[in-house]
C-alpha cells in the first residue's frame, strides 16, 4: 500500500535493526520518518523463526549474537530488551597424541581456565602468553570503545593511547605473524585466530589486514570482547526496536521493495513496489540500510559483478533432542555453553583457506557451534523441559564460488563435512541427537551465501555488506560534514548509509543506525 504522506523528513530503505534504530532516534527527535522493508517483516538478519514444523523452538535464523549494542542505545530508546552472558567463553576439542582433550576458557576466566591450559600444553606458559596478548588487545579496545557513540576519531588519536608494540602487533602487522610470534601451541593460535576470520574470506597473512580489522571488530564486543545472547532470540531485538520506532511516530511499510532512488542537493525521491502497485515519496534525506553495492544499483549505476562483496560462511541451524557426549569427557552443558570451536587449529585454518582459495571445498571444514538454549531456554518453548537444545553452526571458508555448479550437491557435501568435523569429537554422532519435525524430517536447516543473498539481499551473502573497516578515520580523511564525521557519507549529499556498510558497521550493534541519525540531526 502507499504511504500516509507524500513527503517525509527521512525515508529509511531497509528495516533491519540499524534502520529501526535510526528511525527511532529520528522520530523521537520530531522528524517524520518512513521505513520501507522488502520482506513481510522487519528485522533483516536479526530475526527469529520457527523453522521446523511441529517444533515450537524459535531459532535466531541468521544473526545469532549481539555484539556492540551499547547500553546507552538501550536506555535512549527505552528498549525492553535483556542480553544474557554465556557462562563459558569457549571450548575447543582437540586430539593430541591420539588422546581426546580440549581447551576450556571460562567467563570470567578462573582456575579451570588456567588448569585447562596447563593440561593441554604441559605448563602455564601459554596461558601467561594468552593473558599478556589479551591485555594488549584490551588496551586497544579501551582506546576505541569509548569513541563508538561519538564522531569518528582519527588514527593518531587512537594510536597515541596505546603502546607502539601493541599497535604494531594488532594494527600494522598481519595477525598471523603476530600469533606465530606470541604463541607456540597450534590450538591456542587457532582459538585466537578465528575471531579474525568470521564472515571474512581471507588468510591470516593477508597484507590488506582485513583479518586484523575483523579481529578488532570481534574483540570489541560489548566493550570487553563479550558477545551476548538476546533473551527471547534475535527477534526480541528487532521487536524492541520496532516498538520504539513506532511509538515515536515512525511509519513502517513491509513487503515494500524499493526499486529506485533519485537524489539531488534538495532531497531525494524513493520508489517502491508492493502488492498494490508502484509508489513514490519525496524526502530530505534517505538512509540506506542496504549494502553499498545494492545502493549503487538503486541509484542507477550498472550492476558490476567484479565489485560485488563475497561472503564465505555456511550457516546451519539444528534442533536436538539432547546434547551429545564428548570424547574428552567434559560436561556437554559446559562445553556447548560458549563458542565451541571445530577444526580451528591454526594450521587447519590456513590449509582450509588455501583449499577454498583454490576453488575446493575444504576437506576438513572449520566452524563453530553455539547452543543458545543453555543460556536462554525460553526459545525452546514447551521443549525446554524435555532436554531439547538448539545448536547454531557457523562454517568458515565457503565462498559462493564453491556452490556455483551443482549447488544442491555442493551444499549437501558442505553440510556433511561440517557435521563430520563435529562428530570427530563426539561419543554420540550429532545425527543421533537431531530431533525430527512433524513430518519425520531431521531438524537441520542450512544456508549458503547464495541463499543468504536471495533471502536478505546481502550481496554475495556477505554478512558485513563488505570488508570491515578500522573504527577510526585516517589522519588525512575529510571530516567536513556531519555525515563524514560520523562515517555514514555517500557521494550523494541527501543519501547516507545506516547499515553494516557504514564505517563502524557490522554485527548486531545499532551503531550504524545511531551514527546516521546523529549525522541527520547535526545537519538540520
Amino acid at each position: 500500500m502507499g504511504s500516509a504522506k507524500q513527503r517525509y523528513d527521512v525515508v529509511v530503505v531497509g528495516g533491519g535493526h540499524n534502520g529501526l534504530t535510526a528511525a527511532a532516534y529520528l522520530a523521537r527527535a520530531g522528524l517524520s520518518v518512513l521505513v520501507l522493508e522488502r520482506l513481510p517483516e522487519v528485522g533483516g538478519a536479526a530475526v527469529s523463526a520457527q523453522p521446523f514444523p511441529g517444533r515450537p523452538a524459535r531459532l535466531s535464523r541468521y544473526a545469532y549474537l549481539v555484539s556492540l549494542l551499547p547500553d546507552q542505545i538501550v536506555t535512549d530508546l527505552d528498549l525492553d530488551l535483556q542480553l544474557a552472558s554465556r557462562s563459558t567463553a569457549s571450548y575447543t576439542p582437540l586430539v593430541r597424541d591420539g588422546r581426546h582433550t580440549g581447551l576450556l576458557v571460562e567467563r570470567p576466566e578462573g582456575a579451570a581456565t588456567r588448569a585447562s591450559f596447563r593440561v593441554l600444553t604441559g605448563s602455564t606458559e601459554e596461558y601467561d602468553a594468552w593473558r599478556a596478548f589479551y591485555d594488549d588487545v584490551g588496551s586497544l579496545v579501551r582506546a576505541v570503545a569509548p569513541t563508538l557513540l561519538s564522531p569518528l576519531p582519527v588514527e593518531r588519536d587512537i594510536r597515541s593511547q596505546v603502546e607502539s608494540r601493541v599497535w604494531d602487533d594488532l594494527v600494522a602487522t598481519p595477525l598471523g605473524r603476530t600469533l606465530e610470534a606470541r604463541f607456540r601451541d597450534d590450538g591456542i593460535r587457532g582459538v585466537v585466530a578465528t575471531d579474525a576470520l568470521i564472515g571474512t574470506f581471507t588468510s591470516l597473512h593477508d597484507p590488506s589486514l582485513v583479518q586484523n580489522r575483523t579481529f578488532l571488530h570481534h574483540a570489541m564486543g560489548n566493550g570487553t570482547g563479550e558477545w551476548r545472547v538476546p533473551v527471547g532470540g534475535m527477534g526480541a531485538v528487532t521487536a524492541a526496536l520496532a516498538r520504539a520506532a513506532v511509538a515515536a511516530g515512525t511509519e513502517i511499510l513491509t513487503s515494500a521493495g524499493v526499486s529506485a532512488l533519485r537524489s539531488d542537493e534538495d532531497g531525494a525521491e524513493v520508489t517502491w513496489r508492493d502488492a498494490t502497485g508502484v509508489h513514490t515519496v519525496g524526502c530530505r534525506i534517505v538512509l540506506s540500510n542496504v549494502a553499498p553495492w545494492v545502493l549503487e544499483i538503486l541509484l542507477g549505476s550498472p550492476d558490476e559483478p567484479e565489485n560485488k562483496p563475497q561472503g564465505a560462511q555456511l550457516k546451519i541451524n539444528l534442533l536436538l533432542d539432547r546434547l551429545p557426549r564428548l570424547r574428552s569427557g567434559i560436561n556437554p552443558q559446559v562445553a556447548f555453553a560458549g563458542t565451541f570451536h571445530v577444526a580451528q587449529g591454526y594450521a587447519q585454518l590456513e590449509e582450509a583457506y588455501a583449499e577454498a582459495d583454490a576453488g575446493r571445498l575444504p576437506a576438513v571444514l572449520p566452524g563453530e557451534l553455539y547452543c543458545h538454549s543453555l543460556t536462554d531456554p525460553s526459545i525452546l518453548g514447551e521443549l525446554a523441559d524435555r532436554g531439547a537444545h538448539t545448536l547454531t553452526y557457523f562454517g568458515l571458508f565457503t565462498p559462493p564460488s564453491l556452490f556455483e555448479e551443482s549447488r544442491e550437491e555442493a551444499k549437501a557435501e558442505a553440510v556433511r563435512r561440517a557435521l563430520e568435523a563435529i562428530d570427530e569429537h563426539l561419543v554420540d554422532e550429532i545425527a543421533s541427537c537431531v530431533a525430527t519435525d512433524a513430518h519425520g524430517n531431521p531438524c537441520i536447516e542450512a544456508r549458503i551465501p547464495q541463499e543468504v543473498e536471495a533471502e536478505l539481499a546481502m550481496p554475495g551473502g556477505h554478512i558485513y555488506h563488505g570488508d570491515v573497516e578500522w573504527p577510526w578515520a585516517s589522519n588525512r580523511a575529510r571530516l567536513d560534514t556531519p555525515a563524514q564525521q560520523w562515517g555514514v557519507q555517500t557521494d550523494q549529499p541527501s543519501v547516507l548509509v545506516c547499515g553494516s556498510g557504514a564505517r563502524r558497521g557490522g554485527g548486531v550493534s545499532g551503531l550504524s543506525g545511531h551514527h546516521a541519525a546523529q549525522a541527520v540531526l547535526a545537519s538540520r
